[in-house]
């Protein structure tokens, strides 16, 4: 007789407080066991663990049943994220469970991929090219936090601009740069996606930067989803790709509003 082998499916506890939706996931394999998701940004840090209790209690789990923990570290709020890369090095330390770090963009982008762009993602999957993915949140004074990444015709995704902070002008324009390099008819269509709503100008440059190469251009907005923190979370952890919960630090990707006054001050005195 032959053996029936057992598939494991591990189960994650995600959570993620970059921008102003807290967004918290349970999901084993594919199934989505409990999902939160709130806009209550100055209450992060008072409600992300009653919601994490919640979420247990309404699927039924324990910690014992949790097999690790994912964390959405950025970029986004200064605050916000230091709140959920907290919560769970401290729940993977005292649960005695991986840790993974997710970027908070790629999350967005995934998400909004796969949920708003559904219709895109099916006809990846019969033609050629790419589709661009271009994830950002609000980083005020006219920038943001922006990536690139791409959905193959072979469904592949794969990441090209790594997490940073820009002018959304001149985002747009390095867009635009790298869209006029690509053979004709090599990328279907650019999404931009996230945090659109203090942007329209930054949206509108790139629209018509898909207008003069012949691109379709997609303005989505989208808020975080727990659940595609912890899809994310589970790829990693099955990479093997875990963080020290004792070292872990967001992703700041610039100096905060305070240290920036505080350097400028300091190079002020040294010059006197």
């Amino acid at each position: 007789m032959r053996s029936e082998q057992k598939v494991l499916t591990n189960t994650i506890l995600a959570l993620d407080t970059s921008t102003a939706a807290m967004a918290a996931a349970i999901i084993s394999g594919d199934t989505v066991r409990a999902e939160i998701q709130t806009m209550a940004e100055r209450n992060h840090s008072v409600h992300v663990v009653s919601h994490i209790k919640e979420m247990l209690a309404s699927s039924g789990l324990d910690e014992k049943s949790i097999d690790a923990i994912a964390v959405g570290n950025g970029p986004g709020s200064y605050t916000g994220m230091r709140i959920a890369v907290s919560v769970a090095k401290t729940l993977a330390w005292v649960w005695d469970k991986p840790l993974v770090a997710v970027s908070s963009l790629e999350a967005i982008a995934y998400g909004a991929w796969h949920q708003a762009l559904d219709e895109q993602a099916e006809e990846s999957k019969q033609q050629g090219g790419e589709h661009w993915v271009l994830p950002i949140m609000d980083a005020r004074r006219g920038q943001v936090y922006s990536a690139g990444f791409a959905m193959s015709a072979q469904a592949s995704w794969t990441r090209w601009s790594e997490d940073g902070v820009r002018l959304m002008k001149d985002f747009a324009e390095q867009v635009g740069q790298r869209l006029a390099a690509q053979p004709a008819g090599s990328v279907l269509s650019v999404s931009l996606v996230g945090d659109l709503s203090l942007h329209e100008q930054g949206a509108q440059q790139l629209q018509q930067i898909g207008a003069d190469a012949g691109v379709m251009i997609h303005l989505v907005p989208f808020v975080q989803e727990g659940k595609w923190i912890a899809k994310l979370g589970l790829a990693r952890l099955e990479a093997g790709l875990t963080e020290d919960p004792h070292t872990l630090i967001p992703n700041y990707t610039q100096l905060t509003e305070a240290e920036v006054v505080w350097k400028a001050k300091q190079e002020g005195e040294a010059k006197v």
